[in-house]
């Protein structure tokens, strides 16, 4: 069997779900995989629905879109984004790719030369890994540090950069710890960036999902200090992951990037790969101009009283622990002390035996880069969220050593 370091997230949940014990009849609570549209509490607005409808029924869209977008949906979300820059961004800045994932792709296969690496954050996103390797490019990884916010360990990224460092991964809102980073914090990024003359790679697909105290930023408001590469998609705030639609963006005033090679080189690219349906992209403007800020709101409302509830409900599981309280994005990082378990060994044994006794999925810390960890989405209906953390609960009370005392007394 591959171990959670080769394969990919979806991978390893599909191997959990195959392990699941059908004969104890109790219905499968995942809590694995960010896909909110899982639970009914969690879907999109009718006026994205009606427009995609409207553009589909039109026939106006049935052939190929240009291979970087269709102008106008370029232009909605070069505006989109600049509503929260200090500076206006171009239609020629955005380029439409097949969802984050594609994105990603891109900005790895833009930057790879000989002997080049990358700075990705632990934990942090397996996709950086496999798009790399692909390309032959290293990465090297950063510690988030769980005890201030997951903050970037700017130490370590001064330790780890040398002459073939080409770009930072900075994900914010994270995934998976549902950190939402402070201008402050971000500053000191583009600063540590500037100072090693790399560019920064913001992968923004939680952008605007922040419900704690930071309000998001994004890392273009320091595009003018350093080159950023923004990555992001309709598929978390508009709760439509299967529609695949995503942009990357240079945020790049400066023109330290966006120089006529690198355009030269993006444009290749998108030559070769296809992007999302054209009748999908054409509906892009109306979905950023006439979604209601009432849709969002209900949906940052439901992922704080989520989030809350896993808090809660940790804090009767002695074995996890959370050391802090997610502020955005679907998901959260649960330590686990498998010395108060007596027949679990790590948090991979931990999450193929909970999924097996109690039909209950949760991710292996080390499929993000953390071992004797857990991630837990939130973004799930309260009601199977608690259920879900009861059978964890009940699983902790059968493996505990605890329990094992109460039974010899």
């Amino acid at each position: 069997m591959d171990t959670p370091t080769n394969v990919t997230i979806k991978g390893i949940l599909g191997i959990l779900m195959s392990n699941i014990d059908e004969e104890k009849k109790k219905r499968v609570i995942s809590l694995g995989m960010g896909d909110p549209t899982a639970y009914s509490c969690f879907t999109t607005t009718h006026v994205v629905q009606d427009t995609v409808v409207e553009n589909l029924e039109s026939q106006k869209f049935n052939g190929y879109a240009p291979t970087v977008g269709l102008p106008q949906t370029r232009k909605a979300i070069s505006e989109y984004l600049s509503m929260n820059l200090p500076y206006q961004l171009s239609p020629d800045d955005v380029y439409i790719t097949a969802g984050c994932t594609q994105a990603i792709e891109v900005a790895i296969s833009i930057l790879a030369k000989p002997n080049a690496n990358i700075l990705v954050p632990k934990p942090g996103f397996p996709i950086y890994e496999l798009c790399a390797a692909f390309r032959n490019v290293e990465i090297r990884h950063f510690d988030l540090l769980p005890d201030k916010g997951w903050e970037v360990d700017l130490e370590a990224v001064d330790a780890l950069t040398d002459e073939n460092t080409v770009a930072i991964v900075i994900i914010n809102p994270g995934n998976p710890c549902g950190n939402v980073y402070s201008y402050q914090h971000l500053k000191k990024i583009a600063e540590t960036a500037k100072k090693h003359k790399i560019l920064v790679i913001a992968d923004e697909v939680y952008g605007h999902l922040a419900f704690g105290e930071n309000p998001f930023v994004p890392m273009g408001v320091f595009g003018s200090m350093v080159p950023v590469l923004t990555l992001g998609s309709l598929s978390k705030r508009w709760l439509v992951p299967g529609w695949r639609l995503g942009w990357f963006v240079t945020t790049d005033p400066n023109g330290f990037f966006k120089n006529t090679k690198n355009v030269q080189r993006l444009k290749k690219y998108f030559d070769i790969c296809g992007g999302p349906a054209t009748f999908i992209q054409a509906a892009v403007p109306r979905i950023l101009e006439d979604t209601k800020e009432v849709f969002f709101t209900r949906t940052l409302g439901i992922l704080k009283q989520t989030s809350d509830i896993c808090l809660k409900k940790i804090k009767e599981i002695p074995c996890l622990s959370c050391p802090q309280k997610p502020q955005g994005a679907m998901a959260m990082m649960a330590k686990l002390n498998v010395s108060l378990l007596k027949d679990i060994s790590d948090d991979i044994d931990f999450c193929f035996k909970l999924a097996k006794e109690e039909s209950v999925i949760l991710l292996p810390g080390l499929t993000v880069g953390l071992k004797d960890w857990v991630r837990i989405t939130f973004a799930a209906e309260p009601s199977s969220l608690e259920e879900a953390l009861d059978r964890v609960k009940s699983f902790y009370q059968r493996h505990s050593y605890q329990q094992k005392v109460q039974i010899d007394l």
